[in-house]
């Protein structure tokens, strides 16, 4: 769950400026207190938020879930300083869908290190598991937290909501200037030096979700995953993998994987001889990578303006030759398909849905990128006297991870037999076509 979610609700609009230096929001006329109560009984009673899927059919987790087979789901958090849990809401949420009644006593916390950086703390990964015990069905959950690696960064803006300074400000002014200070400087920081340790994290993540089981997986402590063994392989084959990120989690996840392909493509890239030859690449784990379909659920999806500036992939434009098995580069492929599934509130000014073309123009063709866009109203929608409507652009950013449509379409899908009841209520669904 995303800290923010909880913040006092104020009875004004909002608007929301550039991302890009930081996210403020300041207040419109008031609302008298009857007035306000009756739109917002009105809009509590009459829950018309669109949810609408267009592009293929996709199953969800559920559909994953065999006994035998180990399911494993990464979360990886977008702008502002998260701490370890911060999942635990969505956890018990995603739980319950999926029928999921036991879970593990606590959790395992590795302090992500790598060989890149062996010097630097780089973050925490926390993995629950979960399981049915009537049916053997199980899921190991991995919570990614990065923030460690840009906090230190941001406590150059400590002094302006320290007490020296923030009691100069009005109360709210003071709240969202702590927000704007705590989520904007993230993709200024992303962008400079702190971009490459960033994306080693979560390829120590990918790395200790594809290599290890629940019981394999140390319980604390620093520890680097050197790389994919033949020992690996079997284990590759047989788990099911999924990624859910949020905001700018997405592009990170996106750059990581892209950086996971060159990486398995032409280590010297990447990696000095001595850190090659502490890293294992073994081509039976990488074949045994190269058929799996990998599920990408993105939240508050932002790749369209996070593009914004950037270089395009290392390889574009190739999904044929690299997707196609008659293609001439099929076997250097990274995955048999990631499955992309954009999460985006038309009332959240900082998310986007992924227009025709983008994945053949700006995602690497390795990944055999398909696109399925989710246009949902997270904040509900008012309508303020038929003057204007009106709905809080920072719930519709950050309460994708608690919503219930939401939840159920990573857990169970659309357009297929398992589908959620809720979603067949509540979303409607168009196939789209080549």
């Amino acid at each position: 769950m995303n800290k923010y979610s909880k913040l006092p609700t104020v009875k004004t609009g909002w608007l929301l400026s550039s991302f890009a230096i930081a996210m403020l929001l300041s207040g419109c006329a008031s609302l008298g207190k009857g007035a306000a109560e009756a739109v917002l009984e009105k809009s509590e009673n009459e829950d018309t938020r669109l949810c609408q899927v267009w592009g293929e059919p996709f199953t969800g987790i559920e559909a994953d879930l065999v006994k035998n087979k180990e399911t494993k789901v990464l979360f990886v958090h977008g702008v502002g300083d998260h701490i370890a849990g911060y999942t635990t809401q969505f956890l018990e949420k995603l739980a319950k869908e999926l029928n999921l009644n036991v879970r593990s006593e606590g959790q395992k916390n590795i302090e992500l290190n790598t060989p890149v950086f062996p010097d630097k703390n780089l973050g925490n990964l926390r993995v629950t598991h979960l399981l049915n015990e009537q049916n053997g069905k199980e899921l190991t959950f991995y919570e990614l937290t990065w923030s460690e690696i840009t906090r230190q960064e941001k406590a150059l803006l400590d002094f302006d909501t320290s007490g020296e300074y923030d009691f100069r400000r009005a109360k709210i002014n003071g709240m969202l200037k702590k927000f704007s200070n705590d989520t904007g400087p993230d993709p200024i920081i992303y962008l400079g030096q702190s971009r490459v340790p960033i994306l080693a994290v979560y390829a120590q993540s990918f790395c200790w979700m594809a290599t290890r089981n629940w019981s394999d997986l140390p319980n604390s402590g620093q520890h680097v995953c050197m790389g994919l063994d033949d020992s690996s392989a079997d284990r590759i084959a047989k788990d099911n993998y999924v990624i859910i990120s949020h905001s700018l989690g997405s592009r990170i996840v996106i750059d990581g994987t892209q950086r996971i392909a060159s990486l398995l493509a032409a280590p010297e890239k990447h990696l000095s001889s001595d850190q090659r030859a502490k890293m294992t690449l073994s081509k039976k784990a990488i074949e045994a990578l190269q058929s799996k379909r990998l599920p990408l659920f993105m939240l508050s999806n932002q790749l369209p303006m996070l593009q914004l500036g950037r270089e395009l992939p290392e390889v574009a434009g190739q999904e044929a030759s690299y997707c196609d098995p008659k293609g001439a580069n099929y076997n250097k492929r990274m995955l048999s398909e990631t499955e992309i599934i954009a999460f985006s509130d038309p009332n959240d000014l900082l998310s986007y849905g992924i227009p025709p073309g983008f994945a053949g123009k700006y995602i690497d063709s390795r990944l055999c990128a398909k696109i399925t866009n989710v246009n949902i109203n997270i904040a509900k929608v008012m309508d303020a006297f038929g003057m204007a409507d009106l709905a809080n652009p920072m719930q519709a950013h950050v309460g994708y991870d608690t919503d219930d449509r939401v939840i159920a379409l990573i857990a169970k899908g659309i357009g297929n037999a398992g589908t959620s009841p809720l979603v067949k209520k509540r979303c409607e669904f168009v196939k789209e076509v080549k």
